[in-house]
C-alpha cells in the first residue's frame, strides 16, 4: 500500500470543540474527504471535483452552517463554498462570497456531504 495512502487514512480525524461559555455558544468542526475513500462510507457519487475538508459552524441562533473547502485553500482567510441553506444565509447575511475555487460537480447530490458536516458539529 502507498505511503501517501495510509498517510491520507490516518487524517480522517473529525474534531469537535464546543465553547465553554453558554451564552456565546459556538461549536465547529471538520472533516477530511478524498474521493479514492467516499464510496467505502457513501451510497452516493463522490460530489466534489477535488478532494479537501468538509467542516461546519453551529451557533444556537442561526442554524449549522456546512461548508467545503479544497486542499491547499484550508486557512483562515478561507471562505468555502456553502453546502447547505445556513450556511449560504449565513455568508450573504454577513456580506461574504466564498473565496475558493469551485469543487462541486456540476449535479451532484450534496445530502451526504451535508449530512457529514452536521454530524461533524452534533458529534
Amino acid at each position: 500500500m502507498p505511503r501517501w495512502l495510509i498517510g491520507a487514512a490516518a487524517v480522517f480525524i473529525v474534531a469537535c470543540t464546543p465553547a465553554q461559555e453558554d451564552s456565546n455558544k459556538f461549536v465547529s468542526g471538520h472533516t477530511v474527504v478524498h474521493e479514492v475513500f467516499w464510496g467505502a462510507d457513501h451510497d452516493t457519487p463522490y460530489p466534489f471535483t477535488t478532494d479537501g475538508e468538509i467542516s461546519c459552524v453551529y451557533y444556537p441562533d442561526f442554524g449549522i452552517e456546512v461548508y467545503f473547502e479544497p486542499f491547499g485553500y484550508i486557512e483562515d482567510s478561507s471562505i468555502g463554498t456553502p453546502l447547505n441553506k445556513a450556511a449560504a444565509d449565513a455568508l450573504k447575511r454577513d456580506g461574504m462570497e466564498p473565496n475558493v475555487p469551485y469543487s462541486i460537480k456540476e449535479g451532484a447530490d450534496l445530502s451526504e456531504a451535508v449530512k457529514v458536516g452536521l454530524q461533524v458539529c452534533l458529534a
